[in-house]
């Protein structure tokens, strides 16, 4: 039963909140959406089957990543092995000219193919929606380099807080696992997101506030991608990156509104305009990204302080909840959220008996 209140005079202006057990069950429901889409590997399949361009890329990406992976395990052990005489000598000659060219030319071939394959299935997907883009100007070009460069920079803050919570004692490796399944999921949608014009922001808010959905659809390549070492579990989510990008573009994250997740007309009493709000014991909203967005606020504050650009008090000024900094040089923050947006703020705090908003 909801939580009720029973003063006469102002019952009727107080939230209705499900009980504990219910809203644990919406979450697990959540849940079993997201490993269902994380399955639907008859989607992927008819995509690549039907389509020559994806299908094109989605071979080259596998040829190239199979190659990586392959290397790996190929010369790792034969240059890393203590037991080799040479390893002192040549080791260092290894990774400066084959191990270093190779991550970065792999991670940027492996961008652009998931770019089209991305561009593409959403085209497909979405034929009477177009894609938000930038205009081809001198502010585009830069605005799309800034874009790659800041990428990057999430790249690797996403990486060191996961190094970081992995090294944690007793709770480290699996606190660590959890984070990663949040990772993967938010680069597989982050087409998707960035595709419909969700800011920065709004993508991080988006993934926070259905933190079980995207639990469970990261879950599956979260695992495939723990057996190896650190750069052989990055090569191993590039190989299988596209076909998750893929089942992203038919993904339906839920719930629709997490601060009102059941469906109009579900009340018990019959009432059709009842919102009612999930426990307040169980969150609605976790800080997944708190730390990396911090970390990324630091780097561009650093950056602009390095060049010059916005080292007056009025840049240290904050009007958001984070990332404004780094907001500012990223390319969804640009675009308009085109998602179902979730209710006002007002309307989920000042609410009672009937809707308002």
């Amino acid at each position: 039963m909801a939580l009720r209140y029973s003063h006469p005079g102002h019952a009727a202006g107080y939230p209705l909140f499900l009980p504990i057990h219910e809203s644990l069950r919406l979450q697990l429901s959540y849940a079993g959406r997201g490993i269902l889409d994380a399955f639907r590997w008859p989607f992927v399949a008819t995509m690549i089957a039907n389509d020559a361009e994806i299908r094109s890329n989605i071979y080259k990406s596998l040829l190239l990543n199979s190659f990586c992976l392959a290397s790996l395990y190929v010369f790792d052990p034969l240059f890393y092995d203590s037991q080799q005489w040479f390893r002192p000598n040549v080791g260092w000659i290894y990774q400066l000219l084959w191990l270093l060219p190779a991550v970065g030319t792999s991670f940027y071939l492996n961008s652009s193919w998931c770019s089209v394959i991305a561009k593409r299935t959403y085209s497909l997907q979405h034929a009477n929606r177009a894609v938000v883009q930038q205009p081809v100007t001198y502010t585009g070009v830069l605005t799309a380099i800034a874009t790659s460069a800041y990428r990057v920079v999430m790249v690797f803050t996403s990486v060191t807080v996961s190094f970081v919570l992995v090294n944690i004692p007793r709770v480290g490796p699996a606190t660590g696992f959890v984070f990663m399944c949040w990772i993967d999921s938010y680069y597989c949608f982050e087409f998707v997101w960035i595709a419909r014009g969700l800011s920065l922001s709004g993508r991080i808010r988006h993934l926070e506030e259905r933190w079980a959905y995207y639990f469970a659809f990261g879950l599956p390549s979260a695992v495939l991608c723990t057996w190896g070492s650190s750069l052989a579990n990055a090569v191993s989510f590039a190989l299988i990156f596209p076909l998750y990008i893929i089942m992203a573009m038919n993904a339906r994250p839920v719930p629709d509104d997490p601060y009102g997740p059941l469906p109009d007309g579900s009340d018990h009493n019959g009432n059709d305009d009842v919102i009612r709000h999930p426990s307040p014991f169980v969150p609605i909203r976790l800080p997944i990204f708190a730390v990396v967005m911090w970390l990324n606020d630091a780097i561009v504050k650093a950056v602009s302080v390095g060049t010059g650009k916005g080292s007056g008090p009025a840049s240290l000024r904050r009007n958001r909840a984070f990332s404004d900094g780094s907001e500012s040089v990223e390319h969804g923050g640009l675009g308009h959220d085109r998602m179902k947006p979730p209710r006002p703020a007002r309307g989920r705090i000042n609410i009672g008996r009937r809707k308002i908003d």
